[in-house]
């Protein structure tokens, strides 16, 4: 994978993607900004890519500066679940709010806070980092150290571990998700478990029940720490949990000492899968607009 060979495989499949986005739209010289959505943690100020757990070629790079230098552009680079937080508030499901709280589940969970149309990022950049407040300390170790994340009780490959480990350790157990792995545990992912759910499979059902569990804990914590006037979430495992989004918002009040927690909309991303993309025009704008006031 890219992502394990090194600083200048990751920065040249940064480069093709934009020179193939470029190709499309009359050449570099209709290039007046560029937005780059990027795993955290990250400096946003100066564009530096600090030490992400789910993409380790990266370390203290400085991709703004290295992306400015070729294209002669300005370059503004922040965490992609801000960058998608920014642009549902501008765009998408978020228009019209004026506090943000936004969550990207998928492979992991990212999050991002927009206050009055910007990007919340704490004293150094590193604020929002929501997927990785912990709900069990006695949980699975999360990929960033921390015991019982959200982002490893939650994400994408944690239900799949769920399941793989329902089945392995639970004699006698039928479920439809064998079928759909070839009869391999090892082979089982959190689609499988979406599909099986829509066949009415019990262990599915269960699965994303217990998901939907340890999500109102998080949001529960997130409405008594932030009380956002709208809650969005996108990606994968958004959105095979839309079924279940009432559900949340049901047992919100066993999880949050806000007695009007169920007056926050929980709703699902505008963009969808594609909020990486909507993330980079977000702020590729805002980065053009900045260097317009200078």
């Amino acid at each position: 994978m890219i992502s394990n060979q090194g600083p200048r495989s990751g920065l040249d499949a940064v480069k093709a993607v934009i020179d193939q986005v470029s190709s499309s739209a009359n050449g570099h010289d209709s290039i007046r900004a560029i937005g780059i959505c990027s795993p955290g943690p990250l400096d946003p100020i100066a564009g530096i890519v600090i030490n992400p757990p789910n993409l380790p070629c990266w370390r203290n790079f400085h991709l703004a500066s290295e992306i400015s230098q070729i294209y002669g552009v300005p370059v503004k680079v922040d965490n992609d679940a801000n960058a998608a937080a920014l642009a549902e508030t501008l765009w998408g499901a978020g228009r019209g709010y004026c506090n943000v709280f936004y969550a990207s589940l998928g492979t992991g969970i990212g999050t991002g806070i927009v206050f009055d149309g910007c990007i919340y990022h704490g004293r150094t950049g590193a604020a929002a980092e929501g997927g990785h407040m912990t709900i069990d300390y006695r949980g699975p170790r999360c990929g960033c150290g921390k015991p019982g994340c959200i982002e490893a009780l939650a994400s994408g490959p944690a239900i799949a571990r769920r399941a793989r480990a329902a089945l392995s350790t639970q004699q006698g157990l039928h479920s439809s998700l064998l079928e759909l792995a070839g009869g391999e545990i090892e082979n089982i992912t959190s689609q499988m478990v979406g599909q099986a759910y829509a066949c009415g499979d019990p262990l599915a059902t269960k699965l994303l029940q217990e998901t939907v569990e340890f999500l109102s804990v998080w949001l529960g914590n997130i409405i008594d720490l932030l009380e956002p006037d709208v809650i969005i979430m996108g990606g994968g495992v958004a959105s095979m949990l839309l079924p279940f989004f009432t559900d949340i918002r049901d047992q919100l009040p066993a999880h949050c000492i806000n007695s009007r927690c169920q007056e926050i909309p929980v709703v699902h991303a505008f963009y969808g899968e594609d909020s990486g993309i909507a993330g980079g025009a977000a702020l590729s704008s805002q980065r053009l607009a900045a260097s317009l006031r200078m």
